[in-house]
């Protein structure tokens, strides 16, 4: 079997309030996920957090408090006919954070940068969630669930 080549990176979900998840529409595409993206070389995993956080939603760091992290890296492979011509990595392994919104609408920009990651955004259940994301994260998506649905059960009955 070939070796494959992941890229270690970090996906983030953030619940508010009323116990809905954040999602954003990416760009020219009827796909809706969570924020992830790389960790870059030198950066530890919350601070990857952080920074891609703010990249693609504009939430800061005082915005949000981290209710719990994965225990486990999870992996999804990205299927052949998505992965870019000159393709560096076969998918990606990615820590998970779940964070508490501690902000209002107003302190999400998804144009904080010129090179906007989404197009649109929203809030919405679990499985919405699961139901709008790219089939080949399905299964991350129902693993991290899984793995926070404790934490997700006391958060609501606060």
């Amino acid at each position: 079997m070939n070796k494959k080549n992941y890229r270690k990176g970090v996906g983030i979900v953030v619940v508010n309030n009323d116990g809905q998840f954040f999602l954003g529409k990416r760009v020219g595409a009827e796909a809706w996920q969570f924020p992830q993206g790389g960790i870059d070389q030198g950066e530890s995993p919350e601070q990857a957090l952080y920074r891609e956080l703010y990249e693609e939603t504009g939430i800061k760091k005082d915005k949000v408090e981290i209710i719990s992290i994965s225990r486990k890296w999870l992996v999804y492979h990205i299927p052949h006919v998505y992965q870019r011509f000159n393709k560096k990595y076969d998918g990606a392994m990615q820590k998970w954070f779940l964070l508490k919104f501690i902000g209002d609408n107003q302190d999400i920009d998804l144009n904080v940068f010129n090179h906007a990651e989404f197009d649109g955004w929203k809030w919405a259940d679990k499985k919405t969630a699961i139901n709008n994301v790219i089939r080949f994260k399905k299964g991350v998506y129902e693993s991290i669930f899984n793995e926070f649905e404790d934490v997700l059960k006391a958060f609501k009955n606060h």
